[in-house]
């Protein structure tokens, strides 16, 4: 517990941006129909259950035109 509370002010921006990030991109995925490859019922496990690396994977290789 001494240790999760040493780390407690690196954890949080940490926690915010993951959350941030991934709210984004579920975002994106439910307003945008236009996909690179797969689709909206492949990407929104990929946002939402891989861990930071989800929503980056999804805005580079997922999002389609506008």
């Amino acid at each position: 517990m001494e240790m999760l509370q040493e780390y407690w002010p690196f954890f949080v921006p940490l926690i915010a941006s993951q959350f941030i990030l991934a709210v984004t991109a579920l975002v994106h995925v439910l307003r945008h129909p236009n996909y690179r490859f797969g689709t909206k019922a492949f990407w929104i496990p990929v946002v939402l259950l891989i861990q930071f690396i989800g929503p980056v994977i999804y805005f580079v290789f997922g999002r389609g035109e506008d």
